[in-house]
């Protein structure tokens, strides 16, 4: 039932609303003819959207999330879970599969070479949050210097590249090898550290190598940069531009799968069980007999990398890299991705991945407007779905004695 009060509090927060975005959407310099140009609609149209979505928002969505915590947490469960029930359906999922296929394969050729340059932006990203994944979906250790690793795997390549001379095929696995060791260097000092404070420190690590790699100009070259890093080859075979990004488009594809392969074996394997302990209960995890510590350094080796890795890629990828490429942002955007799109989910997070890094792409003719619709479809999903968009499913083991006649 509809009433005046929750009409008054809608107006009320439209008014509030129009004087935040006043300055923004209403007020316009023209700094060639030194004006300024007042958009007095605009303040119209934000204030009856605003007035509506508070009404809506009081009278349906808020009693949706009433009923939706005074129901039983198994029955809340099943619906979450109706997009696993339906891929597990063959009528589904193996039409499904067919058609994922023959798209994925033949997106080079209905597309064109600015829509496979974001596409492979948009994979290394799905590494990036599957890795992160590990740490903090899994393990339940917030990591807010992620590209700490990345940058770690950038510069290896860049730097083993340009001192001797060794190729992408060696540097990739070496940038894996020596960002896991960052990892590992990272883990120890913070093994007794959890929550806010986890999240401090690793903020921290983040921001110190991102500071050496700008200030350091004899290693790193500072905020030059390095450039004229070298693209994959293919058994010394010369390709043009267009030749290099349908190649890597393609290897994308395939250690994106081997990414997908190695997770989801951890995630359902005895590590991945321990980790998934740490996080629910970290005391009950230690009294059940496992080892708090290994476990920790087996996360964040394991997590950064995946993002050593995808740092050399993207060396790769754009040919030039400097410290302005590996901000807090960076990990801001791979933590969302996970959260976003479902944490310890791997369709979550490439679901998570493909909408975050894609969506303001596209957006880019609403240039003015793209980043509130991006803060508005994040603020949208962790009200109405804070589990992710495809969230995980936990496993229930069940034992089945034997039939006493």
């Amino acid at each position: 039932m509809v009433t005046l009060e929750e009409i008054k509090k809608s107006f009320l927060a439209s008014i509030w609303f129009m004087f935040l975005t006043f300055p923004i959407m209403v007020i316009r310099v023209n700094t060639v003819q030194n004006e300024i140009e007042w958009r007095w609609k605009n303040m119209i149209l934000i204030g009856i959207a605003s007035f509506i979505l508070s009404f809506f928002w009081r009278n349906l969505f808020r009693q949706k999330i009433k009923k939706g915590k005074q129901k039983d947490p198994s029955e809340n469960t099943e619906k979450i879970s109706i997009f696993q029930k339906v891929l597990k359906e063959k009528k589904y999922y193996y039409p499904g599969t067919v058609a994922l296929c023959f798209f994925v394969t033949g997106f080079p050729l209905l597309f064109s070479l600015y829509q496979i340059n974001i596409m492979i932006t948009a994979l290394i990203y799905v590494m990036l949050g599957l890795g992160l994944n590990i740490v903090v979906g899994l393990a339940g250790l917030l990591d807010l210097g992620y590209v700490a690793f990345y940058a770690v795997g950038a510069y290896s390549y860049a730097l083993l590249h340009y001192h001797f001379g060794i190729g992408f095929w060696t540097a990739l696995p070496l940038g894996g090898l020596l960002s896991a060791l960052f990892g590992i260097l990272l883990g120890y000092p913070v093994l007794r550290l959890r929550g806010d404070y986890l999240a401090i420190v690793t903020l921290g690590f983040g921001e110190i190598i991102r500071l050496i790699l700008e200030n350091w100009n004899e290693f790193s070259f500072g905020p030059s940069g390095i450039a004229n890093i070298p693209r994959p080859g293919f058994f010394g075979i010369k390709m043009s531009l267009e030749g290099h990004t349908i190649y890597l488009y393609y290897l994308m594809i395939l250690l994106v799968l081997f990414t997908i392969f190695v997770v989801n074996r951890l995630q359902n394997s005895r590590i991945g069980r321990a980790w998934i302990a740490l996080r629910e209960d970290e005391i009950a995890c230690q009294a059940m007999g496992i080892d708090k510590a290994k476990t920790k350094l087996t996360a964040f080796a394991l997590g950064a990398t995946w993002a050593g890795m995808g740092g050399v890629i993207f060396a790769a990828k754009t040919t030039f890299i400097n410290p302005a490429s590996f901000t807090i942002w960076e990990s801001i955007i791979i933590l969302c991705i996970v959260v976003l799109g479902g944490m310890g989910s791997i369709l979550g997070v490439i679901s998570g991945a493909m909408i975050l890094i894609l969506l303001p792409e596209y957006l880019r003719a609403f240039s003015e407007y793209r980043m509130l619709i991006f803060g508005v479809v994040l603020v949208v999903m962790m009200i109405f779905r804070p589990g992710g968009i495809i969230p995980d499913i936990r496993r229930a083991y069940k034992y089945k004695g034997k039939e006493t006649h």
